[in-house]
């Protein structure tokens, strides 16, 4: 059944979500902090040393890699999900209520689906899912 086979491979898509979330969020970083992908919006330049948005480039940059390889998966992409939805608050919200007028569709987005992955972790495909399994070879 239809139904069984997505059961089946449902913890693979869950992964697959996590590694190109990750993906996708720790280039926002690199933009931020190395001036790469076009710099820290869009400036060609990284973000100024210690101002907010290089803050929100290291959690980017950093939480974004953990994401993507699946370590410490949960509290990260709490962290996460407060992260987006605190820049949503402050730079879209004031600039309107609807999220595809305010720009800040992404921030949204980002921010549920790192609050999904705190909830379900990593999945199969995950170094907290090896080290887990390497801690329970040894009991």
């Amino acid at each position: 059944m239809l139904e069984d086979k997505l059961t089946r491979i449902r913890p693979y898509l869950l992964s697959l979500m996590r590694i190109i979330a990750g993906f996708g969020f720790c280039l926002h970083g690199f933009q931020k902090i190395f001036g790469a992908l076009g710099g820290a919006g869009g400036s060609g330049q990284p973000a100024q040393f210690l101002t907010l948005i290089w803050v929100a480039g290291i959690l980017e940059l950093v939480g974004g890699l953990l994401i993507l390889v699946g370590l410490f998966t949960s509290p990260v992409a709490f962290i996460l999900s407060g992260q987006m939805a605190v820049a949503y608050f402050i730079a879209h919200a004031p600039k309107g209520f609807w999220p595809v007028l305010n720009g800040g569709e992404l921030a949204m987005l980002y921010s549920f689906l790192f609050l999904y992955l705190f909830a379900a972790g990593g999945g199969p495909w995950s170094l907290d899912r090896l080290i887990r399994k390497g801690a329970g070879a040894g009991t």
